[in-house]
């Protein structure tokens, strides 16, 4: 009886250990599946392929063997046969040493004299570089803002303008510069056939001067350029900046707001896109009917993932009579309690011959933006074909909205003359001529003539009185 209960307990055990056997290689073979079906070890980038692994375990196994494993980084590898039969997850050592030929990959790549493993990559301008199976680099083919030899080509040519790195926008492709740095939709054709204002001049007493410049005529009254950083918004900066100089040259510089792009962008979303574009025309109606409180109350945002992130309205206004409108909400800036409303007057369109009077301020000018523009830093600006040696892609265009300050002419060694507008990008300062860029006149370069817009501030004597009011008690 007892000889029968050993052989009894003897035969449950090893059933047990063949069933707890049987578990364990199904998880294993389960595990191997899933590792059939990864990405290959030397295409994910193998970082160690001199290691000794099949050599350290003692032997190649024959046929498939599940268990054959050796741990490798973070996972395992394996050194049976079986291993090189679909995707393969063999050991580094294991063609060397299993099978005594040479891996099927190089497995590096190399980089101003370092090496690079299969898999790995590195960012070259804007396109990202990995290291391929078969030691060669295999890079994007993006073309990037910042393109040097586009760089030289315009400082080696005879343009008239010179080109410069900038770099806020190293690292950027030519299409996210289109798509992120410029933000405004051409104008319906309706607007865009708007009767243009025109003016009869009196050949004497209106006679052009040769140069004229808002910012001199109106010191402290014509605001700085802003930068709008990747959001698709010159719509709005543009908009903004012309209402904000035109205030105060109006209010004699009484009033001398700097009126709050981000107010327009996060606001004015009737048909309008935020930072991923919209339309001037748009962004006047808004001032007109709606206004903005300053860039002080306001402040602008630059989004921090997406450039199509708007953040939602924190200025609301109501109609206090007679169009005029006041503040519901207090300034998102909380440590600014001045919420005051400005508002427009209708828009109207100018022709250039009135865009050159000399009682003209400042006024806002949609243009086409070529490539090489970007790489603007100083002189009289003309698109050129510095990038026509290269492939298509290279060449591309969108609509970007500006602010005209004024006008000159530049003499030439031969006595001939360069006529050239003055204009306010919203790049920052550290772009073109300190934000302003130069561009030729008279010859609607990059359709910057095509469609000019200005409107003047809706203020009354007693606007100007109350805010002065205000801006001295805040400074008793």
């Amino acid at each position: 009886y007892w000889m029968f209960n050993m052989k009894l307990l003897l035969l449950t055990a090893a059933v047990l250990l063949l069933v707890v056997g049987e578990g364990a290689a199904e998880r294993v073979l389960s595990r191997r599946t899933k590792r059939e079906l990864a990405s290959p070890l030397h295409v994910g980038g193998i970082r160690d392929p001199f290691g000794s692994y099949c050599q350290r375990r003692g032997g190649c196994c024959p046929g498939r063997d599940d268990l054959c494993t050796v741990p490798y980084l973070d996972t395992i590898c394996y050194c049976d046969l079986f291993c090189n039969r679909t995707v393969s997850d063999c050991c580094p050592d294991f063609w060397g040493h299993c099978l005594g030929v040479q891996p099927p990959f190089i497995g590096t790549c190399e980089r101003n004299g370092n090496k690079f493993f299969t898999g790995q990559t590195y960012k070259e301008n804007c396109n990202l570089c990995t290291c391929g199976t078969t030691g060669r680099w295999e890079c994007e083919q993006n073309a990037c803002l910042m393109e040097p030899d586009i760089i030289q080509a315009v400082n080696r040519g005879n343009y008239g303008w010179r080109a410069a790195n900038y770099s806020q926008f190293y690292g950027m492709s030519l299409d996210e510069g289109i798509r992120f740095r410029l933000g405004t939709q051409r104008p319906s054709r309706t607007i865009m056939n708007m009767n243009e204002i025109q003016m009869n001049m009196d050949p004497q007493s209106d006679r052009l001067p040769l140069y004229f410049n808002s910012a001199e005529k109106w010191p402290g009254k014509i605001h700085e350029p802003l930068d709008q950083g990747n959001c698709a918004a010159s719509w709005a900066f543009s908009t903004a900046a012309v209402a904000s100089d035109r205030i105060s040259i109006q209010s004699m510089g009484h009033m001398t707001p700097q009126l709050s792009p981000q107010n327009l962008i996060s606001c004015d979303t009737r048909n309008q896109g935020g930072c991923a574009g919209g339309r001037i025309d748009g962004a006047w109606w808004y001032l007109r009917r709606r206004g903005v409180v300053t860039e002080e109350c306001y402040p602008y945002r630059p989004p921090q993932q997406t450039p199509a992130e708007v953040g939602r309205c924190m200025m609301q206004s109501r109609s206090i009579g007679r169009g005029k409108r006041q503040a519901t909400q207090r300034c998102p800036n909380t440590h600014n309690y001045q919420n005051d409303i400005y508002q427009s007057t209708p828009p109207y369109r100018l022709s250039s011959n009135v865009s050159q009077t000399k009682n003209t301020p400042t006024h806002a000018s949609i243009m086409e933006v070529h490539e090489d523009f970007f790489v603007y830093k100083n002189g009289i600006y003309k698109h050129t074909d510095a990038s026509f040696t290269k492939p298509p892609q290279y060449r591309n265009h969108g609509t970007h909205s500006v602010r005209i300050t004024g006008w000159g002419e530049e003499r030439n060694f031969d006595g001939t003359s360069k006529k050239y507008w003055i204009a306010a990008n919203s790049w920052g300062k550290n772009w073109g001529e300190n934000g302003y860029f130069r561009i030729a006149r008279g010859e609607n370069e990059c359709e910057i003539e095509t469609f000019v817009i200005g409107a003047w501030g809706r203020i009354t004597m007693e606007d100007m009185h109350n805010h002065h009011h205000h801006h001295r008690r805040r400074h008793i």
